[in-house]
């Protein structure tokens, strides 16, 4: 057993891996979904970004994002705000106890 980067489990670690019980192993399997689940949509989120903005900007004659969230409902800007802030977040490596 080893790290992603190669460098080998101390006896410790495998241990600890060869006494985790069932639930632990489920745990952990849940967190790597919602690692996999979290890089997928930062992956997605600049298109995700652009296919949101795009109805809005086709409803203006000078096609602008400040123009564009001036004619968004409440709903709306706070999607709008969540894909932006999907898009400029610096990604982050996966984490135990993270996700």
């Amino acid at each position: 057993m080893c790290h992603h980067d190669e460098t080998p489990f101390t006896p410790e670690e495998q241990e600890a891996v060869r006494s985790a019980t069932p639930d632990e192993i489920q745990e952990a399997g849940r967190q790597h979904d919602r690692y996999v689940e979290y890089v997928h949509a930062w992956l997605d989120a600049p298109d995700a970004l652009d296919d949101f903005l795009a109805p809005f900007l086709d409803r203006l004659p000078e096609a602008s994002v400040g123009n564009a969230v001036d004619i968004m409902n409440e709903d709306e800007r706070a999607e709008f705000q969540r894909l932006l802030d999907a898009v400029t977040e610096p990604f982050r490596p996966f984490a135990p106890n993270t996700f």
